[in-house]
């Protein structure tokens, strides 16, 4: 399969999850999850198996911390990140509210100009990548090929 390809599959697969109420921590299409539970019900769906619990965190983007744990987390299961200029549809975007603070939303690219995320009081939704969220985007990754070592779980690492 190539990028494009994969790239086709996902945004299929989140624009699946449009109009999903939002409920944080959720996980479930349909039901109710929040910008990562997008992420991972996403995942899921593309490459066979839920990358990993992820713990509970707090609702608030703009919780300060030491670590990014969500940044953090990519990497493990994608790679390194990408330079934004590279981006392309179904590649993963993290964001920062603001310098000091922790990534705490996440959402997945669907066009040049368009990402779909779950934000509170709105569910899933595709929103225009205006300039206000495109300037806090802290990392973007991109989903590794389902089909090049699909038969190894993190778990089994």
């Amino acid at each position: 399969m190539t990028g494009e390809d994969r790239g086709r599959r996902i945004v299929a697969a989140a624009r699946g999850w449009i109009g999903t109420p939002y409920r944080h921590q959720g996980a479930r299409k349909g039901v109710g999850c929040d910008c990562l539970g997008l992420v991972r019900g996403v995942w899921a769906e593309i490459m066979g198996y839920e990358a990993e619990q992820p713990g509970a965190y707090a609702p608030d983007w703009a919780e300060r911390g030491r670590t990014d744990r969500l940044i953090e987390a990519a990497r493990r299961h994608c790679g390194a990140g990408i330079p934004v200029c590279e981006a392309r549809a179904g590649d993963i975007l993290l964001f920062r509210w603001r310098d000091g603070v922790s990534a705490k939303h996440a959402g997945i690219l669907s066009g040049e100009d368009h990402f779909i995320h779950a934000y509170e009081a709105v569910g899933v939704i595709e929103s225009a990548l205006v300039p206000s969220w495109r300037r806090r985007i802290a990392a973007v990754h991109r989903f590794p090929d389902p089909s090049v070592g699909a038969d190894v779980r993190p778990e089994e690492q």
